[in-house]
This record gives structure tokens, sequence and C-alpha cells, in this order.
């Protein structure tokens, strides 16, 4: 999730290459340096001597220090530089956005299959919106996802900043000596992230003296991977929809109501008379709605939000309280509500973070109506699946 357009590299950019010895893969230059406006272009390490690597990193970067870390989670204050003899993966992800969360039940498997072998996972949580920075929502997240690697509170952006990052998520994988060797910007990839994992954490085996094999058969064209318990399978080119947001600074189309935005108002907005005025991909308001940099919040008792997508899933990331209660194609949600959704069609807000609000069996076309009880209801975008 991004305002520089992350979504639409939700596939990824990361090009990754079979080289000899223990496998080293590299990011092309030319996409590193269009897409990911990360630390520097990643190039062929050159081949691997079995007792010890002697790879020329002379053309690679040294991975930037942890800055203007505020909090740490599932660990004491520590720097990258205390990591080295480790293979580390840095990832920027902030935990209302749905490509984040898609990824974490990999992150988790990742952490859990290696750590014995070298690997550290550090989560670099940098806030897109102001309620990410508050350290109990990033700690109830961490619980719910159910990650035990260190997390670090970015909410500065001094770590960002020194990455030179624009997206969400984004994985830098830095090895034993501290050099970046390897990122990837958004969702997919997983196998070959995984397969760089293993490259570096057999060379640092080797580094170290040990002839160990770190789950090389899990790397071969022919096995099949495994999905990590919980990952769900999308396929973006199906989705129709990009990611909208509510708040008149991040949004990237108006509203669909003839009032549009008023920055710093409260507006009074009336849905069209005739449902087919209502445009695809686009939100409509009905209620009084004060205008945020990153939000509508609800000035009135009832509210609603009107949107036709296309998609297979869709989400709001909201806060403040109230009560959403959810139909679609002009009927109750039923069968295909989200998991935040209950069997009477509503979803109580009551903290911020992602919602799911519906889930279908397949990718088609639906009109969304949420009718919102509760003035200081606060919803911030929409995200799909």
């Amino acid at each position: 999730m991004n305002r520089d357009s992350a979504s639409a590299l939700a596939v990824g950019v990361a090009v990754v290459v079979l080289i000899a010895g223990f496998g080293f893969y590299f990011n092309s230059p030319e996409l590193n340096s269009k897409a990911s406006a990360g630390p520097g272009e990643i190039i062929p390490a050159g081949t691997a001597n079995i007792a010890k690597t002697h790879a020329d990193k002379s053309q690679f970067k040294q991975a930037p220090e942890l800055a203007g870390i505020s909090n740490y989670i599932n660990s004491q204050p520590f720097k990258l530089a205390d990591l080295k003899g480790k293979v580390v993966l840095v990832d920027f992800w902030t935990y209302s956005c749905i490509n984040c969360i898609r990824t974490i039940p990999y992150l988790n498997a990742w952490y859990e299959k290696y750590a014995d072998h070298g690997l550290v996972i550090v989560g670099v949580s940098t806030p897109e919106f102001d309620f990410e920075k508050n350290p109990e929502n990033v700690q109830a997240a961490v619980e719910k996802f159910g990650i035990k690697y260190p997390v670090v509170q970015d909410n500065d952006r001094g770590t960002w900043n020194a990455y030179q990052n624009r997206y969400w998520p984004h994985k830098f994988l830095v090895d034993d000596e501290g050099f970046v060797r390897y990122d990837h910007i958004g969702e997919g990839s997983y196998e070959e992230t995984e397969q760089v994992i293993q490259s570096l954490l057999q060379e640092r085996a080797a580094n170290l003296g040990q002839n160990a094999t770190i789950n090389a058969s899990s790397s071969s064209t022919t096995t099949t991977p495994v999905k990590p318990e919980g990952a769900q399978s999308v396929d973006f080119g199906r989705i129709n929809t990009p990611e909208l947001y509510f708040g008149y600074k991040f949004a990237r189309a108006n509203l669909g109501n003839p009032e549009g935005f008023d920055p710093g108002k409260v507006v009074k907005y009336t849905l069209p008379d005739d449902v087919d005025d209502i445009q695809p991909n686009i939100i409509y308001l009905s209620g009084d709605w004060l205008n945020n940099p990153d939000s509508m919040e609800l000035k009135s008792h009832t509210g609603r939000i009107v949107l036709e997508y296309s998609a297979k899933s869709v989400n709001i990331v909201a806060g403040g309280a109230g009560k959403a209660y959810v139909s679609e194609d002009g009927h109750a949600v039923g069968p295909d509500r989200g998991a935040d959704v209950n069997e009477n069609n509503i979803a109580d807000i009551s903290g911020q973070r992602l919602y799911n609000l519906a889930t279908h069996g397949g990718y088609a076309r639906h009109t969304l109506v949420i009718d919102v009880v509760g003035e200081g209801f606060t919803v911030y975008t929409f995200t799909f699946g």
C-alpha cells in the first residue's frame, strides 16, 4: 500500500538469476534503478569457494543502519551492526496495509524454518497513517498476526529514508557481511525470495567453515512450493479496482458526489437519485463528513458509503467507533461476508485497522453499500484482493 503506486507493483519487481556455486542471485540493475529506489543496484557476486566464499562485493552497498527507531517489539534495542554474521531480511511494512498483511504468513514461515540456520528478520514498521504510530496498535497487530521476529517502529521515517524506500512492503536481504544482496517490492516472488535466503545462508555456513545444506531440495524447480498456513492467493490481473483513498491529500481521484472534497470542512453529501448514475471505482458518500487529509470522519449519526468495485474481496481501513451494515448488489452480503462481518451483516468498528467486508468465491463486479451508524466513524481507504 503506497501513495506512490506500490499496489501497481504488487506482484513485485525482482529478477532473480541462479549462478554457480551456492547459487547466488541478483536483481536486474535496470529494473532496480527504475522501480526499487533502494540503496543501490544488486549485481552478481561471483563464484563461491566451497570452503569459504571469496565473492567480489566491491560494487555492493552496505545495508544502512537502523535510524530513528522509537520502539522495539519482540526484542531489546539493537543495531543492524549487532547482527553481522547473520543473514538479515529487512521488511518495510505497516499493519493496515493489505499487501503487507498478505506477506506475513511467508515471513513467519521463513523465520520458523531458518532462524536456527542464521536468519534474522527485522520488521520495520513505517506508518502511512498517524494511528499506525501508536505502539499499542502495532503491538496488537504483531500479536494478531503471530509475528515472533523483531519489529521496530520507524515513526519518523529515519530508516525508510536511509534505505531510500518508497513502498510497502519492500524486502531487503542482507548477507552475513552486511551487504545488500537482493530486494523485492510488493507481494509475490516468494519462491525466488526463499531461494535467495537459502543461498545466503549456505554462503554464511561456508564462511563459518560449516559443511551445511540449507534445504537445497526445496529450491528445485521440480518441487511444488508449500503455501504457509493463512496465506492468500491473489490474481492481480483480475482485480480491476485500485486502492482508493478517502482523504483529500491522499486521493488519486475525486469523489463521485458533486460536492467533491472541501479540505477541513464538514460537507453534507447526497447520493445520486438514480443508481445507474453510480460510476465504477469511484467513492460516493451520504451524510455529513469531515474532510481530513487522510480520511473522512462521520459527523452525523448515520452515513452511507457506496462503491462499485471489481475484485474477489473488499476491505476498508477504518477507526473510531460505530457499526457498519454491509450489503452488496441490493441485498445483505450474507454468505459472502468478510472475516470482520458477523452473521447479522454488521462490522463492529472498534479500533484503527483493516476490516475485511466481503470475500467472494471468484472475481466479479459488485455494488457495495456500507450503512454506518455512529458519529466519529473514520474511514481511510478501500483495498482489494
